[in-house]
């Protein structure tokens, strides 16, 4: 009977189960028990009416979202896979220079000073080193 106002197999189980438990609960408010058919299709239209007027969650969201998450890892992981793969492609001189300016934050001036070389010279080969790094990073990502 439940099957009746369920939309899936799943929807009517739910509505039969909790329908029996409020039966059996109310089996004492059962006046007649010729009309016990009568009264549990009552019962149970009632509680499918109560079942669909639930707001029950939208699950998709949530497992889009987590499938979404794991889709930006791995996008995350090729991505830094090919940037080593194109800083792995770059002279040492070039490597140590982007390393000296992204990964320890100096500036112009202080990298020039390490080195020992003019500050318009750093600038200079900064440049031509992200230009290189950049050649050698879409060629990684168009490989890969």
């Amino acid at each position: 009977m439940a099957y009746r106002y369920a939309s899936n197999p799943g929807d009517a189980e739910d509505i039969a189960q909790d329908a029996l438990l409020r039966a059996w609960r109310r089996r004492s408010t059962l006046r007649d028990s010729g009309s016990r058919n009568q009264w549990l299709a009552a019962i149970v239209r009632n509680e499918a009416f109560r079942q669909h007027s639930r707001v029950r969650p939208d699950l998709t969201e949530k497992i889009e979202l987590r499938e979404g998450a794991e889709d930006e890892r791995v996008l995350a992981a090729v991505e830094l896979a090919d940037l080593h793969a194109a800083l792995a492609g770059l002279n040492e001189r070039d490597r140590r220079l982007l390393e000296m300016k992204y990964e320890e934050d100096l500036t112009q001036a202080t990298i020039a000073r390490r080195l020992g070389i003019p500050e318009g010279t750093v600038k200079v080969r900064l440049h031509r080193a992200r230009n290189k790094l950049r050649l050698l990073y879409a060629g990684a990502s168009a490989t890969g």
